[in-house]
Formats: structure tokens, C-alpha cells, sequence
């Protein structure tokens, strides 16, 4: 399967709309534009999910390796509009209370970047 990523800046924050299946096989395409904009001192990231029809394992650590990276840099990275099944995989692996979640990309855009109490 494929997966497209685009990118644009909105601000200070990075949309990083995501695009396909996200697995083992597209991952490494997605983790070359963030380690791109990592690279360009891009490190406030929202990644737009609401065209990701699938997200396995290798997908999700790609969003906490950018987590981490970001964290480090004194960034931040939210999930924006994930459909129903990608928000089940983040549910049940516990990430959702990792990486912030907000139900749209304009939310994620202006969300508070302190991390929310559990």
C-alpha cells in the first residue's frame, strides 16, 4: 500500500498531514520527513491522521520516536482527527495518554503545549 505526506507551516507548528496505511512498509517514508524537519529546527509537529485508514505497530513508534526527538529539541507533537480504528490502536497500546490526541487539526494547532495531567 501507499502513504503520502505533506507538509505546511502554520505558525510556529508543522501540519504533517498523513495520508494511507502507516506500516512497516510506509513508516520509514514518514520518519525521513520528520527526521527532515527535525533537521531544519522544525520540532512543534501536529500530525493530521484523518486520512489514515491504518496504523500498526512500526507506525506508532515512529510518533514516539518523534515525541522523544521533539521533546529534546523543547518541541511538541499532537495527533490530530484520528479515525476511529487508529484512535482504538492508540487507545489500547496506551499512547493516547502519551501523545496528546485532539478531536481536530485546528485544536491540535492551538492546543496547550504543557502536557495534560492523567
Amino acid at each position: 500500500m501507499s502513504l503520502t505526506v505533506h507538509t505546511e507551516q502554520r505558525g510556529d507548528v508543522v501540519v504533517v498531514s498523513v495520508a494511507g496505511e502507516l506500516d512497516m512498509a510506509t513508516a520509514p517514508q514518514l520518519q525521513d520527513q520528520i527526521t527532515d524537519l527535525l533537521d531544519k529546527g522544525r520540532s512543534r509537529l501536529v500530525f493530521d491522521l484523518s486520512d489514515v485508514s491504518f496504523c500498526d505497530s512500526t507506525g506508532l513508534s515512529v510518533f514516539v520516536r518523534a515525541k522523544n526527538s521533539c521533546d529534546e529539541a523543547g518541541g511538541v507533537v499532537r495527533l490530530a482527527a484520528p479515525q476511529r480504528g487508529v484512535l482504538r490502536i492508540l487507545e489500547v497500546s496506551g499512547l493516547v495518554e502519551v501523545l496528546h490526541t485532539y478531536p481536530t487539526v485546528e485544536q491540535a494547532v492551538a492546543g496547550d503545549p504543557t502536557p495534560a495531567s492523567s
